[in-house]
Formats: structure tokens, sequence, C-alpha cells
């Protein structure tokens, strides 16, 4: 992928983003982009952190409940979809690449519930552990005629207990022998303690493999050295204590020696994303999308696919347009979805026939 000089244009800005940034699409010919889906697909991926069950009931909502005002719903459908690590977990498997989950479950129901989820998308469970003194996390969405009316979380936020951690800490151990890259998923469930996040750190640091972090606001800080480090602005802002003057040509490259990470991707929503390298160029990516349906789950998607596509030697420019692509196919489904290698490929092409155009007109 390397080799192509970057064509550059100066693009609208997103939100106060004032940058020169490289046409998304130009880094990558047909074939250049096969051969690197090719590569990624059999990887060795670990993905650490916070799994959950996805619980969607619905049904119909045509009265109101005498004992409250609030709608009845009568369900009709009950459906289980992987969520927060297992996401991940999920997207990396729908890439090709080989996914090992390290995570925490409890000993109920909705854990049985998301092991199953795991067999039918052929995610092993070796490295789950199963700590009975905890919950499943699990997050239900309550829909009437397609309108999400209530969601239900059940979880607890406390750190996983001491044996359950020294069991996850051999489970990491084991998964990150020979692993091509570790991705570290964090929501604020506990899983990702100080002692997990040290190990994980050091393994990856051991065996020379990226780094990708998704965080939360708990141990934002912990990360130095990470790869790629992938908060949304509302995250960041919070963790620094400030609001942030995106076009400010310090701001984002500040952010990046206080977090002492390599490379910082803030994603922006419908406005896209914003890389910064730790040589402090600034790249906006703008979003992809034709449609968007649900958000829920892309940010998944994009913590799988930059991980994924770093694991394949990308760089991290590379792996930030893979992941900008996936994502807009991700917010074009119905609930948290999964991102096929033939969709992006054909976001890529959709786009470099705008590229050709413009180039046949004698624009570039």
């Amino acid at each position: 992928m390397g080799g192509e000089r970057d064509t550059q244009l100066s693009v609208p800005r997103a939100r106060g983003v004032a940058v020169t940034t490289p046409i998304p699409g130009s880094r990558f010919s047909r074939d250049q982009l096969e051969r690197l889906l090719g590569k990624m697909a059999g990887r060795r991926v670990v993905v650490v952190g916070d799994a959950m069950l996805d619980i969607y009931l619905s049904g119909d909502a045509e009265r109101i409940s005498p004992e409250a005002p609030v709608p009845v719903v009568t369900v009709h459908t009950r459906r289980y979809a992987l969520g927060g690590a297992a996401n991940v977990a999920a997207n990396v498997a729908a890439i090709g690449a080989e996914c090992r989950l390290v995570a925490v479950i409890g000993d109920d129901a909705r854990g049985d519930s998301l092991r199953s989820e795991l067999a039918q998308t052929h995610l092993p469970d070796r490295h789950v552990v199963v700590a009975a003194e905890r919950p499943t996390t699990s997050k239900t969405r309550v829909t009437a005629r397609g309108q999400q009316l209530v969601r239900i979380d059940e979880e607890v936020e406390d750190a996983i207990p001491p044996r359950a951690e020294n069991q996850l800490l051999g489970q990491l151990d084991a998964a990150m022998a020979d692993a091509d890259a570790v991705l570290l998923e964090d929501y604020n469930k506990g899983t990702l303690t100080p002692a997990v996040i040290e190990r994980a750190m050091a393994l990856a640091q051991k065996r020379g493999v990226p780094v990708v972090v998704d965080p939360k606001f708990k141990h934002f800080f912990a990360y130095k050295g990470a790869t790629i480090f992938k908060p949304n602005r509302r995250e960041l802002e919070q963790a620094v204590g400030a609001t942030l003057d995106l076009a400010h040509p310090d701001a984002l490259p500040t952010s990046l020696d206080q977090l002492g990470v390599d490379n910082l991707l803030l994603t922006l929503g419908p406005d896209g994303m914003v890389l910064v390298t730790k040589d402090k160029q600034i790249t906006r990516i703008p979003a992809m999308a034709r449609e968007v349906f649900d958000v829920s789950g892309a940010g998944d998607t994009v913590t799988a696919w930059v991980g994924t596509a770093l694991a394949a030697g990308a760089s991290v420019r590379e792996a930030a347009q893979l992941a900008n692509y996936a994502a807009g196919v991700e917010v074009g489904k119905s609930g948290v979805a999964t991102v096929s290698p033939a969709e992006v490929l054909a976001v890529h092409e959709a786009h470099y026939d705008q590229l050709g155009k413009l180039r046949r007109g004698g624009l570039l």
C-alpha cells in the first residue's frame, strides 16, 4: 500500500477541523486493497474487554398500561446478539481473521446465551472466564413497530473480583502467545483492571505487535505506548477536562502528548474521524455513510478493522481509511452488525470511481 503519493486537496472543515488531508481512497488501488484484505484473513487478533449480550425484544404497543402512563408492549420476537468486546470479536471474525476473545461473563442464563452466540459466530470461548460473583452484562432494547421505547441495562461496574482477574490474566497470557495484534475494549464494566491493562501492554510490547485501545473514562491515561488510541470527542474532552478547539492546530497534538500514545484516532460521529500520528500530522477522514440507519456498534467496527489491518501490516493511515469504509457500511444496518471484506471493497470501488471521474476531467 505504501509507495503511492497522496493527492492533496483542501476539504471542507468538519466542525472547525482545519487541515489538509489525503483524499480518502487515493491510497489504494483495487489490487492493493484486495491484497491487504487477503493478508488480514488469518491474522491472529486478541480482543480483551467487557463482553456484553444485546437482547432485542420487538412487538406491538397498542394500549396504555392502567398501572402507569406507559405503553404495554406485546412481545412477538426475542433476538440475541454479541455486544461490547464480543461484538468487536465478531467483527474481527467477519473479516476472516482468527479472533481470541478474553473476557469475563457471569454464571447465569445471559452468560449461557452469550456463549451460544459466540458458538454461532464460530468464535471460541476457551479464553472466556466465568465469574459466579457477578452477572453477565446485558442491554435489552424494547421496540414496537420499529421504534425503540426503552433500554434496560443489567450490569455491575465494579472491577472483576481477584479470582476472576487471576484467571483472566492466565487466559490473556495464553491468547497472546502468538498474537498479531491486541485490541482493548473498555466499557467501564470492570474487565480492564490496571493489572489486566499492564499485562496486555507488556505482552504486546514483548511480541512487538500493535495495540488498539477503545477507552472509556476509567484508566484513560493507562495506555502509554498504545499504537492507536480511539476515543470519541466527548470521552477525550472529559478526560482532559476541557473543550477541544479542533480548529487550533495544537489541540490534538497536545492531547497525543498527554496520553503518551503513538497515534490518536478521534471519532466524530457524522463528521467522520481525525487521525493524529506520532509525527503530529493531522488527517481528517470524512464519514463515508450514504444512509445512517443505526449508529450502535459503529465504534466496535472501527476498532476491529483498524486492529486487524495493523495486524496485516497496514500503515496507520491505511488502517484508519479501511475502518472508515467499514463504519460507513455498519451504520447503514439495523442494530449491532458486522461488516464483510466484500462490503468494504464495494465502498472503496464506489468512491474510487468518483475519483476516477475527477482525474479524467482534469481536476486532479
